[in-house]
Parts: structure tokens; sequence; C-alpha cells
């Protein structure tokens, strides 16, 4: 199990890209959250196995017709062993 932690910057918020990001994560077995934060980009901390977060990762960046990222960026974090994937508000 591994914990990572990603921004993602561009136009992602007011387009339920939070929602999305559930979703995928429901997909794939991840587990964490998703919120939006004050600067306009969106924070995700996700949790699960190595294949499943890459898959998770390439899907939150390509399957979005509606986001267009211009950045992600990937830092690990110390495992918090998450049991469900929650969007914060």
């Amino acid at each position: 199990m591994k914990t990572i932690e990603i921004t993602v910057k561009g136009l992602v918020q007011g387009i339920g890209y939070r929602y999305f990001v559930r979703e995928k994560a429901n997909q794939t077995g991840i587990n964490g959250y998703v919120k939006n934060l004050s600067n306009g980009n969106v924070l995700i901390i996700a949790e699960g196995e190595e294949f499943a977060l890459e898959d998770f990762m390439e899907r939150i960046k390509t399957e979005n017709q509606y986001a267009h990222i211009n950045e992600m960026t990937v830092n690990k974090r110390k495992e918090e062993y998450f049991n469900e994937f929650k969007i914060i508000h």
C-alpha cells in the first residue's frame, strides 16, 4: 500500500472535477480524499497499490473532457489507511 499527494493545476474547479475524481477512485480501488484549494488547484490524497495508483493518475489526467490540466505534481506521503474515498468541501 502506498499513499501519495497529487496537486492538479489548471481548469479543474467549477466543472465537477472532484466528483469525477471520486468516481475514478472508486473504479480503481483507491481510498483517500479530494478537495478544492483556495488557489484554484485541486488536492488529492490517494492510497492504494502502486499499479492502481498509476491507473488512477492516468484516468484523472486524461478522461475528463471539461478539465484542462496544466500540471500534476505527485509527492509521497506517510500511509494513512483510509477506508473510502471522500470529497472534502
